[in-house]
């Protein structure tokens, strides 16, 4: 694990002058950025599916409808206050320059309290209407994605987002549980998928943007590392992702279908993943290292293999 020093955040930064005039409709845009809607579109992917899997069928549509509810609150809360936490970086750095905070369409308080309070609902409403092992799952995973990783690894190791990517695994255990209220060996394999899927994921976004976060002293792998290293620990990634989603099918949670897309979609990944480590060995820079292109296709993969969770149960 590699440890850098960080410098405490400067005075004033990202506590913009609030404009004078704010109007109601891009108020409202603005607090709804604070919850990364698109971001919250992926865990939504991986929480649904589950369901779908845990009840061998379709999951109750109520029950299903709640759990995205809860889910999108629950993530939405702790992306506020992530906001609120970075709002000083966020200032700084090309790609979040246009964030809420940064802006001055939302207060830093107003955001605050905004966070908490979806934090707050979005666990009475799992614990009241799904069930409450889904409740404390999911606070769980707000709690670790604002301390752990955002308070905690975020500005002080470049293995920041290898363990506070646990915290975009927890909503697999989630969809589970509010089917079962138990936890089994099919959501713990979905959970180290994308555990071992994230680094990998967004490792090739972070060689894009690297100067971004060298910059405000966040020590992202690509900041600190050559790109040999980071294609290296991306395809050892990538490999022990792929045999890992294999393991649902011997251990009898999923048939041919399933299978047959996680070996199409996997082949796939490792053939890019092993395509940026050559371009990388060949110290290639720039556009033509292509990195994005991984980046992309990591949400094409995820997304595909979710939709066969979901389907195969009806193909058995």
């Amino acid at each position: 694990m590699c440890v850098t020093a960080v410098e405490s955040r400067p005075a004033g930064i990202g506590t913009s002058q609030i404009p004078s005039h704010r109007p109601l409709g891009a108020r409202v845009k603005g607090f709804v950025a604070l919850t990364k809607p698109r971001i919250i579109e992926l865990l939504l992917i991986t929480t649904v599916p589950v369901m779908f899997l845990a009840e061998q069928g379709v999951p109750d549509l109520r029950l299903v409808l709640l759990t995205c509810v809860g889910g999108y609150l629950s993530a939405g809360g702790a992306n506020a206050l992530n906001m609120y936490i970075d709002r000083d970086i966020d200032a700084l750095m090309d790609r979040t320059s246009q964030r809420p905070l940064v802006t001055g369409m939302v207060g830093p308080r107003e955001c605050l309290a905004f966070g908490i309070a979806l934090a707050v609902v979005s666990t009475l409403l799992f614990g009241l209407t799904v069930n409450w092992l889904s409740a404390w799952l999911s606070l769980g995973a707000l709690l670790f994605y604002v301390v752990i990783y955002t308070m905690i690894l975020k500005r002080r190791t470049s293995q920041n987002i290898v363990w506070g990517g646990i915290a975009g695994c927890m909503p697999v255990l989630i969809g589970w549980t509010a089917v079962k209220d138990s936890l089994s060996w099919a959501p713990v394999i979905l959970f180290l998928v994308i555990f071992f899927w994230t680094p990998p994921h967004y490792w090739p976004l972070s060689m894009k943007v690297k100067e971004d976060y060298a910059r405000v002293g966040v020590p992202m792998l690509p900041v600190i590392a050559s790109n040999k290293v980071v294609a290296r620990q991306i395809v050892i990634y990538s490999w022990v992702m792929v045999a890992v989603s294999l393991l649902l099918t011997p251990l009898g949670y999923t048939g041919w279908f399933y299978t047959a897309v996680a070996l199409a979609a996997g082949g796939w990944w490792l053939w890019e993943a092993h395509s940026l480590q050559n371009r990388a060995r060949a110290e290639v820079t720039g556009g033509k290292l292509k990195e994005m292109r991984l980046f992309h296709w990591s949400i094409t993969y995820v997304s595909l293999l979710f939709v066969a969770v979901a389907v195969d149960p009806f193909l058995r």
